[in-house]
């Protein structure tokens, strides 16, 4: 196996979460097009940019965590095992997981305070064409 980088590992990575959460939607009983459609919803952390990079920062990190969907997933499946049923959660927390997947895939990581383009995954956008090769 040739040696990846940690970034492309973890891009690697990413990548198999994503397919894992259409596996798992598809095996719940939903269509796998759920999870396109509340897609871009995740990325309304976005407009904290518009109080400052920091703000921004704090918002995008917050909203592109595993930390609170799998929150959200942990309270759906107790949920389910005391016969409260709520669906909606689970495929709401399985659909932020491959939102999350797919952005890391794609190399856009959680964002430091110098702004949106730079992530802990390296620069995105223009400044990815502006660093020395």
């Amino acid at each position: 196996m040739p040696f990846l980088s940690p970034v492309a590992a973890q891009r690697v990575e990413s990548l198999a979460v994503a397919a894992l959460a259409v596996v798992v939607t598809v095996a719940a009983g939903y269509p796998w097009w759920s999870l396109l459609a509340l897609f871009l919803v995740f990325d309304l952390s976005m407009l904290g940019y518009l109080r400052g990079p920091r703000v921004g920062a704090r918002c995008y990190n917050l909203a592109h965590s595993y930390t609170l969907p799998a929150a959200l997933g942990a309270v759906a499946v107790a949920a389910a095992g005391f016969g409260d049923r709520i669906d909606w959660l689970g495929v709401l927390a399985v659909a932020w997981v491959f939102h999350i997947a797919v952005d890391r895939a794609l190399g856009y990581g959680l964002k430091t305070a110098e702004g949106f383009e730079h992530t802990h995954l390296g620069p995105i956008g223009r400044s990815r064409n502006a660093r020395p090769r």
